[in-house]
């Protein structure tokens, strides 16, 4: 404290100069129109400038509560949509080709925790898990397209497998042909993945739209997969060797909505009744 006021008192000059400068400012500033309203204009363009970096700094740091509510938005919406297709089926708006019926699906959006895109079997941690709602089977797709499907869960957390992992098989359909075949990584680029088992005769074109075909029970029918980058067919072969461009970017990959099918317990125990009884 001494040596504070050892300082203020050996530049008292300065200082004093300095007051001086700052009331002759005011009263200029006071005392005339022009030379007033050019620092108000100023002053308040400053503050607005600081204001506004002090907002988006705001604003930044609240990025992940904002996306944490449009994916649980997304996922509600989702689950509403399904509700009124089912209402305008029954009305018969639409035709049941078109729609998809009410509450067999659950939409639970999840952040990704983790996610790895260069091994050959790559998988994706939620911040989902048993006290959720998640199981193990459940499918799970994104605002793009589809992702993958949950390996296995803890009370907070599951584990997905990728659909970039080799041993994954998606039952899709190419949209504009109605042909289906399996898609399934290779394990080299993540943009990435193969189609297989689409016959000679089904001419698929580059550009064509590959969605899930519903008949796992697992992803709802309709979820983009991809579109084909290249289609070719060797000679010997029966089936075409198609690449198709993944929609999701999976460097990019920060929420995921997983799927839960109501109706997948029925129809695998139909299916398990109907394969015994006439094994």
């Amino acid at each position: 404290m001494e040596r504070l006021l050892k300082f203020i008192y050996e530049y008292r000059a300065f200082f004093t100069f300095i007051l001086l400068e700052l009331t002759c400012v005011w009263l200029i500033v006071q005392n005339n129109q022009f030379q007033s309203s050019t620092y108000f204009n100023s002053s308040n363009r400053l503050a607005a400038n600081v204001l506004d970096f002090s907002q988006g700094v705001r604003e930044y740091f609240s990025l992940r509560n904002i996306n944490r509510d449009l994916a649980e938005e997304n996922a509600n919406l989702r689950s509403l949509l399904d509700q009124r297709n089912q209402r305008l089926l029954s009305d018969r708006i639409f035709s049941p080709k078109d729609t998809v019926i009410a509450n067999r699906f659950e939409y639970i959006s999840a952040k990704v925790m983790s996610n790895s895109t260069e091994l050959y079997k790559n998988y994706i941690t939620v911040d989902r898990g048993k006290l959720d709602g998640i199981e193990p089977g459940m499918a799970a797709i994104s605002s793009t397209g589809a992702v993958g499907k949950v390996k296995v869960v803890s009370d907070h957390f599951a584990v997905l497998i990728s659909l970039l992992h080799t041993d994954e098989m998606v039952s899709c359909i190419i949209k504009e042909k109605d042909y289906f075949g399996t898609a399934q990584w290779d394990g080299f680029d993540a943009r990435y993945t193969n189609l297989r088992y689409i016959p000679r005769h089904a001419n698929p074109t580059v550009g064509d739209t590959v969605i899930t075909s519903g008949f796992n029970a697992v992803f709802p029918k309709g979820i983009l997969v991809g579109v084909i980058h290249n289609a070719t067919l060797s000679e010997e072969s029966p089936f075409w060797d198609i690449k198709v461009s993944l929609a999701q970017d999976y460097s990019k990959l920060a929420f995921v909505e997983l799927v839960k099918s109501n109706l997948k317990n029925e129809r695998d125990s139909l299916v398990e009744v109907t394969i015994g009884n006439n094994r």
